[in-house]
């Protein structure tokens, strides 16, 4: 009878799913418009904390 405590380790193959299709119904949003709002975020937090201060 083979030992059971020297199996190794257990692969995740069987408890992840691979999507091939994108998604059709999602929201898409262009990269760029994430990143300059998140720099006119900053922007803006720095404005603000440079008049309160």
């Amino acid at each position: 009878m083979p030992d059971s405590r020297r199996s190794g380790f257990s692969s995740a193959a069987g408890l992840i799913q691979y999507y091939d299709m994108e998604e059709t119904r999602a929201l898409k949003i262009n990269p760029y418009l994430v990143i300059g709002l998140g720099i006119a975020a900053a922007v803006l937090v720095s404005v603000l904390n440079w008049r309160v201060a």
